[in-house]
């Protein structure tokens, strides 16, 4: 209840007048007028605020209630002022952040505070509130700056937008944590945009004939590696994983292959010739039918975890790589590396900040091959899915889980480089298939789709809301760029082309759609940022990221820190 209503109800409960309340409370008519209208609020123990409890409190005992004390009175209306001048929505989503980048334990941290964990949980999902944020959020800060090492704080400098140089003090750190809780903005979207820029522009086509990729052949001939070699060293341990990735494509075994790598990805992404050659040894994995279940280090900063995946995206979209993360806080002073395939297998250690003193172990000794490839089933039955892929193969699979999802009560938000098809009439998809020489068994499969997702929207609309991003272009970027019927999510392959005339009804039909519909929210967007891909946001849940150029592809990123920052990012207008 904001504090208007709140005062309003008072004023109803004791039956009394504004006049009443003005002269026991010595506040004059015009500042009473003004809490009532919610114009205005009282700090909170400012004179004001005092004067206005013992007003209440002294009509309240005139009228009788002598439950009305001013103790009670004080704390219900500070309540309400909390309530309505606190952005808790801002809290929630930076608090659920915080915890997340950091990979801080619940438990530890409610141990710390002296709350319940299943409490701090809710705060965490929006579910609950502290009573008093800003005694929270200084407890919160007091818990990291006590337990964050010199790398934590250079996360930390990075998420709340400062330089490490300015919370290299302790009670500065916590005041900064403290004021960014309830005012900052996560600072990833400068790292996000990239990623998703890329996904949207990346022509897997394109990559393919660049790479030569249909043209590769594996060799027959097997490639003679020691039983054991070790690697000394960034130059020579770049050059034992390319060769952990010669002895497996060239040998007969057929078996998937197993990554995990929590070592600095700096110093080897900086040699420009070992990356190209570690892409196309990727590639010639996938060329042979290999299944990679690659373990990603998300214990990394931020921006270093987005340029890892950012440099997977090609590899993604086979459909061949499975991506996985290990939850919660590890090790953060000993860096592991493992490999395992059929074949061989690459073992490798390091201390952190000190990668140039590593040292990796080659074998294919079928005993040593054996034991490593149990430790790495081990690691990967202790890993979690960092998104699930879904290609044209497992169209069923997506489906099920679009109509699962439907059924999943939350806030919906969506960022679109098409307009929905949902609000599209039947008749204007006619025309538009029309003109695009559509066959008729295709014809009825996108009509049946449309008709599919008119009835999904309508049953999420009558819970929940959906708030879509929609892009508004000029007749000169339409031309440029036109707009694609949006098919991905029934893996349709061909361009289905709009006429801006066209572009403009379903526009108008769009608007109308939302009318029709309160919960149904739209944002014109005339950044237009993407051309290719469609953001949908199930917001605590997941986000998915679909590919509409061909061969569309569907990413749905479930790990809290990638999820969080997709969530807090905003591209429009």
């Amino acid at each position: 209840m904001t504090f208007n209503e709140q005062l309003n109800a008072y004023i109803t409960k004791l039956g009394c007048t504004a006049k009443d309340l003005t002269e026991a409370s010595g506040l004059s008519a015009s500042v009473l007028s003004r809490y009532r209208a919610g114009s205005r609020v009282p700090e909170i123990n400012s004179e004001q605020f005092t004067q206005l409890v013992q007003g209440i409190v002294s009509v309240a005992a005139e009228k009788g209630y002598s439950d009305y004390t001013v103790d009670k009175v004080s704390e219900t209306l500070k309540l309400c002022i909390v309530e309505q001048t606190f952005p808790y929505d801002k809290f929630q989503v930076n608090f659920d952040a915080l915890l997340t980048t950091l990979s801080i334990n619940v438990a530890d941290l409610s141990h710390f505070l002296s709350f319940d964990s299943s409490y701090i949980s809710r705060i965490r999902n929006g579910q609950r509130r502290p009573a008093d944020p800003q005694a929270f959020s200084l407890g919160v800060s007091k818990f990291v700056v006590s337990h964050c090492s010199m790398a934590d704080r250079e996360i930390i400098a990075g998420l709340i937008g400062c330089d490490i140089a300015e919370i290299g003090d302790d009670s500065i750190c916590m005041d900064k944590i403290v004021c960014w809780l309830a005012n900052g903005q996560v600072v990833q979207k400068e790292v996000i945009l990239p990623f998703l820029t890329k996904l949207d522009e990346f022509d897997l086509n394109e990559f393919i004939r660049s790479i030569r990729f249909d043209e590769l052949k594996v060799p027959s001939v097997p490639f003679q590696v020691p039983a054991s070699r070790n690697y000394y060293g960034i130059e020579e341990m770049c050059k034992g994983t390319l060769d952990f990735f010669k002895a497996t494509v060239l040998s007969k075994s057929k078996e998937d292959l197993i990554a995990n790598d929590d070592t600095p990805m700096a110093d080897k992404a900086s040699s420009t010739d070992f990356m190209k050659k570690y892409i196309f040894a990727v590639a010639m994995t996938l060329k042979k039918g290999l299944h990679i279940h690659f373990i990603h280090n998300i214990n990394r900063p931020f921006e270093e975890m987005m340029m890892g995946l950012e440099g997977w995206i090609p590899m993604y979209m086979t459909g061949q790589i499975s991506p996985y993360y290990l939850k919660g806080v590890h090790n953060k002073v000993f860096g592991h590396f493992l490999f395992s395939s059929g074949a061989a297998a690459l073992s490798g250690e390091c201390i952190m900040d000190y990668h140039q003193n590593g040292k990796m172990y080659l074998t294919n000794n079928r005993t040593e091959v054996s034991y490593y490839r149990q430790r790495a089933l081990d690691i990967l039955s202790k890993a979690s899915p960092l998104m699930d892929i879904y290609r044209a193969e497992s169209e069923s699979a997506f489906s099920a889980f679009v109509k699962k999802d439907c059924m999943t009560s939350g806030k919906r938000r969506s960022i679109l480089s098409a307009l929905p098809i949902h609000t599209l009439s039947e008749e204007l998809i006619l025309q538009i298939l029309g003109h695009n020489s559509v066959d008729e068994a295709d014809k009825n499969r996108i009509l049946a789709y449309a008709a599919e997702q008119r009835q999904l929207y309508k049953n999420v609309l009558e819970e929940d809301s959906i708030t879509d991003e929609i892009p508004v272009i000029s007749e000169s970027e339409f031309k440029e760029h036109p707009m694609l019927l949006p098919l991905s999510e029934i893996f349709y392959e061909k361009d289905i082309v709009y006429t801006y005339a066209e572009y403009l009804m379903h526009m108008e039909q769009t608007l109308r759609y939302s009318h029709e519909h309160k919960n149904y929210i739209i944002k014109k967007n005339i950044n237009y940022p993407f051309r290719n891909i469609q953001i949908r946001i199930l917001e605590g849940k997941w986000v998915l990221i679909s590919k509409n150029k061909a061969p569309a592809i569907h990413f749905v990123i479930y790990n809290p820190q990638l999820r969080s920052a997709l969530e807090n990012m905003t591209v429009s207008s």
